[in-house]
């Protein structure tokens, strides 16, 4: 359990640098999820996810690292994997453990920007393999939504409309 903690701090701690840099959100609304990426478009990045169906003492969060496969002005594809950690599970059992970690992840998807005109509207779509922490059941996820990411605006040239490089 010190592990996972040490490990989870760290890559909070690593991560702050990225998230000041660009990030992403998200709604999957059938899959009821919220999710706030670090930028997407490095080699590596890290997706947060948060439940938005569940009652307050079965709250759970994934976190999940992401490496790009291939990279494209439409296209963004991705792999990944994680845990699905709950914080607030000693609400309802107080022999629980501070953090407990609900099961384990597998994440392959694509990130579509279908408007030319506006990249950063995109539709993400996955596949997520899902196991119980003691690998006793699982189940195959599929999940649909929709991602904004935010950055900075690119320079243009007002003449030509064409970016301009600082």
């Amino acid at each position: 359990m010190k592990r996972v903690l040490f490990v989870l701090m760290l890559m909070l701690l690593l991560g702050q640098e990225k998230l000041r840099a660009q990030a992403s959100v998200g709604y999957y609304p059938w899959s009821n999820l919220l999710t706030v990426s670090t930028n997407a478009k490095k080699a590596i990045w890290l997706d947060t996810r948060l439940q938005t169906n569940s009652l307050f003492s079965s709250l759970s969060v994934d976190l999940l690292p992401m490496i790009n496969l291939k990279r494209g002005e439409v296209a963004q594809w991705y792999i990944g994997g994680g845990l699905r950690l709950n914080p607030l599970y000693r609400i309802a059992d107080a022999d629980a453990d501070l953090i407990t970690i609900d099961g384990y992840s597998v994440n392959i998807g694509v990130r579509i920007s279908p408007l030319p005109m506006n990249r950063r509207i995109m539709l993400a779509l996955e596949l997520n393999p899902y196991v119980k922490d003691k690998f006793d059941s699982g189940v195959l996820k599929t999940h649909f939504g929709i991602v904004y990411a935010f950055g900075k605006k690119k320079k243009t040239d007002t003449a030509t409309e064409q970016p301009v490089n600082p």
